[in-house]
């Protein structure tokens, strides 16, 4: 039988929590199917909590998959591997280098399901290098009558292609197969760098290396770079973390400088004249997660990539006239486009645009005016990150919205995977 496991859910960060929703755990793919015929709906369905809209939020039930976690096979030859959707990322990356297959990308946070970052098109920095659902090959899902279904690229393209990135609405992903590559290394390097100088040489940077992205400070007129670029050369000890004594630092200076932004800038930028550069190589699964302790919100945009400099440069000319309590650094990425139907990369190499504020104040201001310089340069939001649109504004967005939208309504005829915020996102009668 499924198991209640408690009656309160939470996001990461707090900004959504489920009050009254039963929580259950299903142990295999017979009980996960009479669980989604017969248990209270809108079912939703719970991954690592690593999102910041309302996508698990219900008043019905909560599915827990924590059971359907693991490698289940792998294919030297192929380099395929398959593994139960709520696998986290970080034990998937020991799961894979310990048979020699990595990830080909990853973003920077490991504690997501895979499942959840395939659902919201979670993705990592690199013109060449899609999101994690690109390396779909296979997937078993169950639908909204409890019927298990699988489909193949081989044989299914279109199908994987609608189902790809489905924010855990079309059913209940359990089994994925991924397109990985043989284990290798990365040199990464971070440095400081002027605003200005990335903004001009932001084509040329972001295309010069396998992965690169960069993180601008605000109110300090400089940015980090970071690059990844594949080494054969011994590993040498990655640099112990300081990102969290340096959140404390911005957040300090804040409140100590926040209506004197000239020192603000000057103190700011003098610390970071003194950040040590850093350079080393490691294996891949120990270069690309960081850790994050402190507590945020989020809001990310994917723009088309020849706008991403221009868009910027207005966000931080917003941030810095008008919102000073903002000090959390904003994180800018390319990813190459995808045929994906729900994929914010949909046929399009993107610059996404992430913005942060901290998760004990309220970033509805903020966030609010940033969304209207995005969406002027045609940005689609991050189906995980924090947003304002519905439907319409969807549908305008991507070009397959109708068809995605009947697949999914062949999945879940019912509707049990719709929730309130569900059906004011597709247009649907909750």
């Amino acid at each position: 039988m499924n198991q209640t496991v408690n009656l309160a859910w939470s996001n990461w960060s707090g900004s959504v929590v489920a009050r009254n929703a039963a929580i259950l755990r299903p142990r295999g793919l017979a009980e996960l199917a009479d669980t989604i015929r017969t248990a209270r709906g809108p079912i939703r369905i719970a991954g690592a909590g690593h999102s910041f809209t309302p996508l698990v939020e219900t008043e019905g039930t909560i599915l827990d998959l924590d059971r359907f976690q693991g490698l289940v096979s792998h294919d030297p030859i192929e380099l395929q591997a398959t593994v139960g959707a709520a696998t986290r990322l970080g034990d998937l990356t020991k799961q894979l280098h310990g048979v020699g297959q990595g990830l080909p990308n990853m973003g920077d946070i490991d504690k997501q399901s895979i499942g959840g970052a395939l659902g919201t098109a979670t993705h990592g920095s690199g013109p060449a290098l899609g999101a994690y659902h690109t390396q779909l090959r296979r997937i078993e899902i169950v639908d909204g009558r409890g019927e298990v279904r699988r489909y193949s690229m081989e044989n299914d393209r279109e199908t994987i292609e609608a189902t790809g990135v489905t924010l855990g609405a079309f059913g209940a992903l359990t089994e994925v197969t991924l397109q990985n590559v043989a284990t290798y290394r990365l040199r990464r390097r971070r440095w400081v760098v002027p605003i200005g100088d990335i903004l001009s040489g932001f084509e040329s940077f972001m295309n010069g290396h396998r992965s690169a992205e960069f993180y601008f400070i605000p109110f300090s007129g400089h940015a980090l770079l970071i690059s990844s670029d594949p080494s054969t050369a011994a590993v040498t000890p990655r640099p112990s973390e300081e990102d969290e004594e340096g959140l404390s630092t911005l957040k300090n200076l804040r409140r100590w400088l926040g209506w004197f932004p000239p020192l603000r800038r000057a103190l700011i930028g003098a610390a970071l004249a003194r950040l040590p550069e850093e350079d080393y190589v490691q294996d891949w699964l120990h270069v690309y997660a960081s850790d994050r302790r402190r507590k945020f919100n989020e809001m990310e945009y994917h723009l088309p990539f020849e706008e991403g400099p221009k868009a910027l440069a207005e966000i931080i000319a917003l941030t810095e006239k008008r919102f000073p309590e903002v000090y959390f650094p904003m994180e800018v990425r390319s990813v190459a486009a995808d045929n994906f139907w729900l994929s914010p990369f949909y046929r399009r190499q993107t610059c996404s645009i992430a913005i942060h504020h901290d998760a004990a104040e309220d970033p509805g201001a903020f966030m609010a005016a940033a969304e209207t310089i995005f969406r002027r340069y045609g940005g689609r939001p991050h189906w995980g990150k924090m947003h304002n649109l519905v439907a319409a504004d969807l549908a305008a967005l991507y070009p397959r919205w109708k068809d995605a939208m009947e697949v999914r309504r062949s999945f879940d005829p019912d509707q049990r995977f719709v929730s309130p915020y569900l059906a004011r996102l597709f247009g649907l009668s909750a």
